[in-house]
């Protein structure tokens, strides 16, 4: 196992750097409470979790700015390799609230246009030691523009039907209209289309039911700067 490096981000007015996401779907009204399936490993303290999610704006200029930069900078030496780097983000649970605390970036195999972390064990153990739910994901598109592809939606697909607030975030360094987003899956209408696919590789996906697109923009991403985050590079 890699000896794991502990990064800290740099400082906010002298203190400690603090960022953190509130994570929900989408809503109507200014909040609702919903229910998901609490596994053992995911350190629930009952069968069901009740979630009250609160509707908020993505904030400006970015809701996760500091952690983008220090991510792209880990990320650097194979963006000038035109090769993808990822990450995982890791949150607590506290009042119906998850707030991302780490960043965790696994051994990986990376080309132009995919990312495969390698070594699970190595990240489900740092998310266990510090009783962290995955919430999503974050990873780059070096030389591409900012978007979700075939093979992105399948990796979120995981993350989103175990937590349905999970986010994937996409760096685009090279894109000069849009050089990050924070996606997720449509629900019910993406979450259906890829739970019902079975193809893999690069492939086209089929319209969803409802009409709604298979993926979409995540607004609801709120800016904490009272927490302190962490990242594990275990490359």
């Amino acid at each position: 196992m890699a000896e794991r490096s502990h990064i800290s981000a740099r400082g906010i007015d002298g203190e400690n750097p603090r960022l953190s996401y509130l994570c929900s779907v989408e809503s109507g009204s200014s909040c609702f409470a919903c229910k998901f399936p609490g596994p053992n490993f995911l350190k629930t303290t009952s069968d069901y979790q009740n979630i009250t999610v609160h509707s908020v704006t993505q904030c400006s200029p970015s809701p996760s700015a500091q952690l983008m930069e220090d991510f792209l900078e880990l990320a650097k030496e194979n963006t000038e390799k035109d090769l993808e780097t990822c990450g995982i983000l890791g949150a607590f649970l506290k009042n119906g609230t998850f707030y991302v605390t780490t960043l965790i970036i696994p051994k990986q195999e990376s080309t132009s246009s995919s990312c495969l972390a390698t070594n699970d064990e190595e990240a489900f153990a740092i998310q266990n030691e510090h009783s962290l739910f995955p919430v999503g994901w974050i990873h780059t598109h070096p030389s591409q523009s900012c978007f979700m592809s075939s093979v992105d939606l399948h990796t979120h697909y995981s993350y989103q039907v175990m937590i349905p607030e999970a986010i994937a975030v996409v760096m685009a360094p090279t894109d000069t209209s849009r050089s990050y987003g924070i996606f997720r899956l449509s629900d019910p209408g993406g979450m259906s289309v890829l739970k019902a696919c079975q193809e893999q590789g690069f492939h086209p996906h089929g319209e969803t039911t409802d009409g709604s697109p298979v993926f979409e923009d995540c607004s609801n991403v709120y800016k904490n700067s009272n927490l302190r985050f962490e990242i594990f590079d275990l490359r």
